[in-house]
């Protein structure tokens, strides 16, 4: 480049976080003349990276922002450490003085640590960089017990990450609950309740007093202010963060009282030459620690560098926020504090069962959303946080069940879809009519929509599916972005192709490494076309929670064990046996609604030897855990009550052992009535019989929960062979077509053409794959091997069943119980004193 066409401006970018990446793309994009040229200088080894995925370094993940073009200078391992004002240099830890016209400070924020003793121990460490979770990790090997001080988003993520190292975990918040600036009382007692589902103990409302040493000189426990006290011989601090704004200190640029460089609505300081954004800035008193204002504070000063006559202003920001912490949705959206004194009314719904807390915050009238909290079930959030401080389309119980889920042409054009990117549904619009866009990839490329937290995907979806349907064009039925298929496509190419891993899918029919809406369906349909045993090699890391130990996951961290019972027939022996096996384990029994008996309170470390009597007894997994046929329910039929026309015992139990084991897109239930009195409830089932005089009625794709449906009748007194082919076609077809989590009841409801369709294509074989369904159900039949015999024949699959990695014999020490009507019942998870 010549010397007369070298841009004259130069600006140096303090800091290299997410903010100050989303700064250099958004000028490079806009300055098509090349106005500036660009230095970034940041003081970790590694360019920027999403902070918002830190926790999932540990697991491989790839965090790294795309690299900027050769038209940006890039200095890592680098920091700022002055300014110089008057002439506009800044000095560097390299020793370099770096000219500048415009000087952007994004240098981020530094973790609190709280001034207690021991905090400068070996063993404590703080959660901010890869560096520190790096360091975490490589200290963490051969120790067990560890501690977070800090019990908001990121203590919560840096406790997950503690435990997933092997360690047990505890978390300590000095607020009465959980994530206190985003979630109520109840909310937060609610996602109290999963955490220690999840074996993790949780001390809130007490502050810490001081961490002790053991004998070796590193931390070993940490002590509250109450003095009870947790094991620890890891301690991670994320209790906060504090601005990064020694520069400006340094430099005599104000700074607020409580830290953060002031800096007005255009993000630029009382130097007109120097802006501050992300977690180092305070704008009109406030500094925010969430991404979203971050990138719009880049956006508002690359406009000012680029157009003097802008007048892009900084207007705070939207809060909301939604996540799945350790697998538990979490949700806050508007303002979900605002009180009585504010005129605001609380709807309000707990499910203590379900795990499922959610409140609404609305005007005095009703009318007006607010505000709200969602845990356990977040579905409806992007409805929600879209009506906030707007008009309710609904009733309040309404909207928290998502009775009137809006549809992506209903909202107004204001709404803001992606808080973190700012973007509106107006501009999700404007850019699928512009750029003729047909998937959400090309909106998130487009908009940005989506490309940080991924919460508004949903909603991104419906807003493009709305606008293609308007415009006469079909609607993509992709499964996630990492496929251009849905889950029965997916089925097909998997089934044609004789694709046996999901590495294998992704390669040639998708793109990407997947994500936790397409794992777990492929898991379901190589399980369900027989790939092999679903902890075997790579299908293993695909699994739902459940499956990882072939056991469900209790509120205590201990597991329940569901022997497979066809029909509710057990013999003494076998009845003796259970008993025996509960009372050596110290198990809680319990007789289920699907007339099978639940062992609760094993440990993981237990489960292969509980299992290890149950199969030399002759037991085989019931299949609680998986999406699966769980258990076909019967009465005693013709055998022995004077009322039944039917041995329906017998067909019960012919039909639990014939779809054992069977993967599906969601559970399965079944029942069977030896008459018309209906005493087994087949009718609330995804298929149930009941006995005529003539044989056998079948009803399909009913089922109980939240939304029970009434089963339909789809065909009357078949025969024995008729009934069981009637059967298999029907689940086949609904395992092949149906989408991922789709229960027979919804699925049912979304075939074009209803029970009468269905009839066409398994009765009538409209589309000629009969013989193709049958094939495939006489394979699983063929093919069917106990899960848990499987397991128990291999040594590599029993090695994860262990309570720590680093002592695998040493049982949990947190888990303990309490006796109540003569059987145990579980403790919550206490300090010990």
């Amino acid at each position: 480049m010549g010397a007369d066409s070298r841009p004259d401006k130069r600006l140096v970018v303090a800091g290299h976080g997410p903010a100050a990446h989303r700064l250099v793309e958004a000028v490079r994009e806009r300055d098509a003349a090349g106005t500036w040229t660009i230095t970034v200088i940041g003081e970790e080894p590694r360019t920027a990276y999403d902070r918002v995925a830190l926790t999932t370094h540990l697991e491989g993940a790839d965090l790294a922002y795309p690299v900027h073009d050769g038209a940006v200078t890039v200095r890592t391992g680098e920091r700022v450490t002055g300014i110089d004002r008057a002439d506009r240099t800044v000095a560097t830890s390299a020793g370099r003085a770096v000219p500048y016209d415009a000087l952007v400070l994004a240098t981020g924020s530094s973790p609190f640590v709280p001034p207690v003793e021991g905090a400068d121990l070996p063993g404590v460490f703080v959660y901010r960089t890869i560096d520190d979770l790096d360091a975490i990790r490589a200290y963490a090997r051969g120790r067990a017990t560890g501690a977070v001080v800090g019990g908001g988003l990121l203590g919560l993520e840096a406790a997950r990450a503690i435990q997933g190292l092997g360690l047990r975990s505890g978390v300590v918040e000095v607020a009465p609950w959980l994530m206190p600036r985003q979630l109520d009382e109840g909310g937060g007692a609610m996602l109290r309740r999963h955490i220690e589902a999840l074996g993790m103990a949780v001390h809130a409302g007490t502050p810490m007093r001081a961490l002790e040493a053991g004998e070796d000189g590193s931390v070993r426990r940490l002590v509250l202010a109450d003095g009870t006290f947790l094991d620890a011989e890891v301690v991670v601090f994320s209790a906060g963060i504090r601005p990064r704004d020694e520069l400006a200190r340094g430099c005599g640029l104000p700074v607020g009282e409580r830290g953060g460089i002031v800096v007005d609505a255009s993000c630029r300081t009382e130097d007109p030459a120097v802006f501050a954004i992300g977690e180092c800035a305070q704008v009109g008193g406030m500094v925010y620690g969430l991404v979203g204002p971050c990138f719009s504070m880049a956006e508002v000063v690359a406009d000012r560098l680029l157009s003097p006559a802008s007048t892009a202003v900084f207007e705070g920001a939207d809060m909301s926020t939604k996540l799945k912490l350790m697998g538990v949705d979490v949700a806050s959206f508007g303002d979900p504090f605002a009180g009585t004194d504010q005129g605001a009314l609380g709807v309000t719904y707990t499910d203590p069962v379900a795990g499922v807390y959610k409140r609404l915050v609305v005007s005095d009238d009703a009318r007006t959303l607010l505000g709200g909290v969602l845990v356990g079930d977040a579905e409806s959030y992007g409805t929600l946080r879209a009506h906030v401080g707007g008009g309710l389309p609904g009733a309040p119980e309404q909207m928290l069940f998502g009775g009137t889920e809006a549809a992506g042409g209903d909202l107004p054009g204001a709404t803001v879809i992606c808080s973190c990117n700012n973007v509106t549904a107006e501009g999700i619009r404007c850019a699928v009519a512009e750029c003729s866009l047909t998937d959400v990839a090309g909106v998130k490329d487009r908009t940005r929509a989506g490309t940080s937290c991924g919460s508004c995907v949903p909603l991104v979806k419906r807003i493009l599916d709305a606008e293609l349907t308007a415009a006469g064009i079909e609607v993509s039925t992709a499964i996630c972005e990492h496929f251009d298929y849905s889950r029965a496509e997916l089925f097909d190419i998997v089934r044609a192709g004789r694709v046996a891993s999901f590495t294998q899918l992704v390669q040639e029919h998708g793109t990407g490494r997947g994500c936790d809406i397409c794992k777990p369906a492929v898991a379901s349909i190589l399980a369900s076309l027989g790939n092999g045993h679903i902890l075997e090699g790579e299908q293993a890391a695909l699994q739902d929670t459940n499956d990882h130990f072939l056991a469900n996951l209790q509120k205590n961290g201990t597991y329940s064990v569901v022997p497979r019972v066809p029909g509710g027939e057990i013999t003494p022996e076998r009845l003796i046996v259970i008993g025996e096996v509960a009372r050596d384990f110290g198990l809680y029994t319990k007789i289920t609604g699907g007339q099978r008996i639940d062992l609760f309170g094993a440990r993981v470390e237990q489960l292969p030897e509980i299992w290890r009597r149950l199969v030399e007894a002759g037991f085989e997994s019931g299949h609680a855990y998986g999406k699966a046929l769980r258990t076909v329910k019967s009465c005693v039929g013709s055998t022995w009550c004077r009322y039944g026309v039917q041995d329906s015992a017998a067909m019960a139990i012919r039909l639990e052992m014939r779809y054992r084991g069977l993967r599906a897109p969601h559970k399965l239930k079944s029942a069977v009535s030896g008459c018309a009195r209906e005493c087994a409830e087949a009718q609330s089932k995804d298929f149930g019989v009941i006995a005529t005089e003539n044989g056998w009625n079948l009803y399909l794709a009913g089922n109980g929960g939240m939304r029970p449906r009434h089963a339909d009748l789809f065909a009357t007194d078949l025969t024995d062979d008729e009934l069981i082919t009637c059967i298999d076609r029907f689940l086949m077809f609904y395992i092949r077509t149906a989408d991922r989590l789709q229960r027979t009841a919804s699925w049912l409801e979304s075939l074009d053409g209803g029970l009468d369709y269905l009839r066409e294509v398994i009765v009538d074989d409209r589309l000629g794959i009969c013989a193709d369904l049958d094939e495939a159900m006489a394979r699983h039949v063929a093919s069917y091997s106990d899960e848990w015999r499987d397991t128990l024949e291999d040594p590599e699959r029993l090695r994860r069943f262990v309570s720590f990695v680093n002592a695998p014999q040493t049982p949990d020490p947190s888990i303990a119980f309490e006796v109540e009507r003569d059987q145990i019942k579980p403790l919550p998870l206490e300090v010990k004193r």
